[in-house]
């Protein structure tokens, strides 16, 4: 075969010249240098920068600081007592000092309104706590270790998993109520609590379990055991921080879910009694003059506090994802 020269320079064909700039003058130029004074970045480092760019983000931060302050400080938005019934007011409409006017019972439904925040985020936040904390434990020894333990685990969760949240909580508090039926504010916020976190555990077990499979066979991991780390230390020291991110995004999206959760238990006369000023309660007591058109300002107040808090958290949530999603980051 003959060799030919690579000696001679490309020639150029009529009409295919082209200017080439020296490489200094384009970005060429910067593709291979770094700082390396500058330490990397964690996830979480990487995850709140881009957070902090995002508006939807300061949205539900200021809508959640708002009913943080309302349930923290009830006291510097009304001092009108949300428990004190003036039947002689029944249904009067907004006047000085009672901006939302009365409902049936003669209770002022912005007082209400107000002290109603307590009890139903209250529910949401434990009930969050009471279903993450478990879920991740149990989703995390099924998926690092496999084997017996991830049968037993999983066939456990897809039991609880098959039945619809709201149905089994029902039956469970109809079941609570008959055998305890006077159980003070606490007991009743921690059944309410618990009939949740019971059929809703499982969802935070899967994508705990999830994570865990995916992260487990990385580089990492495979470093931390190749220098001596034991298996319970690896789990808790490296795998769980590292699959974290769609955990804490489904518990914050869940936690608004709790709280309409409650109201909805609340309204069906399951969840929390009447003597606990509630939204699910308020909204329950006002059904009666939306249907007769009596005074619709009734269910207004506690109903748009309600899908306001919710929507802070599933936006809050929204934010989340987006800043903990690889892919989304790379797209941008």
């Amino acid at each position: 075969m003959p060799e030919f020269p690579t000696d001679i320079p490309p020639k150029a064909l009529p009409g295919q010249e082209r200017f080439v700039a020296a490489v200094e003058l384009t970005p060429l130029a910067e593709t291979g240098s770094f700082d390396d004074s500058r330490s990397p970045e964690s996830q979480w480092k990487e995850a709140w920068k881009r957070l902090r760019k995002n508006w939807i983000f300061w949205v539900s931060v200021v809508i959640l600081t708002i009913v943080t302050i309302v349930v923290l400080f009830p006291q510097l938005f009304t001092d009108v007592d949300p428990t004190r019934a003036d039947l002689s007011r029944s249904l009067e409409g907004p006047s000085e000092g009672h901006i939302a006017g009365f409902d049936k019972q003669g209770y002022d439904v912005f007082a209400r309104t107000i002290y109603g925040a307590r009890a139903s985020v209250l529910v949401g936040v434990l009930c969050t706590i009471v279903v993450t904390v478990p879920g991740v434990i149990f989703g995390a020894m099924a998926g690092f270790f496999g084997g017996w333990s991830d049968t037993i685990i999983s066939r456990v969760a897809d039991v609880f998993f098959a039945i619809p949240l709201l149905l089994g909580a029902l039956v469970g508090l109809s079941i609570i109520n008959n055998l305890w039926p006077d159980r003070g504010y606490w007991g009743f916020i921690l059944t309410v609590v618990f009939a949740l976190a019971a059929f809703g555990w499982p969802q935070v077990l899967r994508i705990s379990r999830g994570a865990v499979l995916e992260v487990k066979n990385l580089e990492f991991v495979d470093a931390a055991r190749a220098i001596g780390k034991t298996r319970r230390a690896n789990l808790w020291g490296h795998v769980v921080p590292n699959s974290l991110a769609p955990v804490i995004v489904l518990a914050t999206v869940s936690l608004g879910v709790y709280i309409v959760a409650e109201a909805t238990l609340s309204f069906l006369g399951l969840g929390l009694p009447t003597s606990i000023v509630s939204w699910g309660n308020d909204i329950s007591a006002a059904q009666n003059q939306v249907r007769s058109g009596e005074r619709l300002g009734v269910m207004f107040w506690p109903a748009s506090a309600l899908a306001l808090t919710s929507l802070g958290f599933i936006l809050l949530g929204d934010a989340v994802s987006d800043a903990l999603d690889p892919k989304s980051r790379n797209r941008a």
